[in-house]
C-alpha cells in the first residue's frame, strides 16, 4: 500500500486528487496539508511513502521545503505537482531532491504512473525533460542559462524579473536582504548577465513571468 500526503492549499485540488486516488486499491491518502508548515509537522508525526507537493504554497514555495522534508523523513519520496511548465521548475525540483515533477494538466493515468514509479525508488520525468537532461550530460553548452542556477537563485531571479524589490523578496522567502542580494549576484554571474533588466527580458522570453 502506498501512503500519500497531499499538500496543496486549494481544497478543490485536494478533493480532486483524493477522488482520483480512491479508485486504486494500492494507494491510500493518509492525510492532507494546506501549508508547508503543516507538511513538515505531519511528516515528522506520521510515516508516508510519498508527498504530492504543490510547488506554490501560501507560506513558502514547495521547492523550499524539499530538503527539510527529506531530513525529517529520509525514505519519503516527493512528487512535485505544478501549474508551471517543466522548463520553469522541474530541473530545480529534481536538483533539490524531488523524485518527480508533474504538471497539473496531466492525465490521471499519468499521475498514477508517476506515483508508482517514485514509490519504486525511480525518478519520474516526461520524455521532453529526459531529452533535455540527456543533452545536459553530453554538453554544458546545451544547458539554458537558468538551468545553471540553484533553486533559490532561480526563485530570486524570477521574483526580480517580476518587478519585486529586494526587501519584498526577502519577506516572501523568509530570508535576509543580504542573502537575497547574494543570490542575485550569483545568478547574474552564472547567467552571464549584468542587470535586473536582463533578468526581466530573459524571464519574459521563456514565459517565467506574466
Amino acid at each position: 500500500m502506498i501512503k500519500i500526503l497531499i499538500a496543496d492549499d486549494h481544497l478543490i485540488v485536494r478533493e480532486g486528487l483524493k477522488q482520483v486516488l480512491s479508485k486504486y486499491t494500492d494507494i491510500v491518502v493518509g492525510d492532507e496539508a494546506k501549508t508547508c508548515r503543516e507538511v513538515l509537522i505531519k511528516v515528522r508525526a506520521e510515516t508516508f511513502d510519498i508527498v504530492l507537493l504543490d510547488i506554490k504554497m501560501p507560506d513558502r514555495l514547495g521547492l523550499d521545503i524539499i530538503k527539510d522534508v527529506k531530513e525529517r523523513s529520509p525514505d519519503i519520496s516527493i512528487l512535485m505537482l505544478s501549474a508551471y511548465p517543466e522548463e520553469q521548475y522541474a530541473m530545480a525540483a529534481l536538483r533539490s531532491g524531488a523524485s518527480g515533477y508533474l504538471v497539473k494538466e496531466s492525465l490521471p493515468s499519468e499521475l498514477i504512473k508517476a506515483i508508482r514509479e517514485v514509490h519504486r525508488g525511480r525518478k519520474y520525468i516526461s520524455a521532453t525533460l529526459a531529452a533535455r537532461m540527456a543533452d545536459y550530460l553530453h554538453s554544458e553548452e546545451s544547458v539554458l542559462p537558468h538551468e545553471k542556477l540553484s533553486s533559490r537563485e532561480y526563485q530570486v531571479m524570477c521574483l526580480i524579473a517580476s518587478g519585486k524589490k529586494v526587501s519584498e523578496i526577502a519577506a516572501e522567502l523568509l530570508i535576509s536582504i543580504k542573502t537575497v542580494s547574494t543570490h542575485r549576484t550569483r545568478a547574474l554571474e552564472k547567467m552571464g548577465m549584468e542587470s535586473n533588466v536582463e533578468f526581466a527580458k530573459y524571464a519574459a522570453k521563456y514565459g517565467f513571468v506574466e
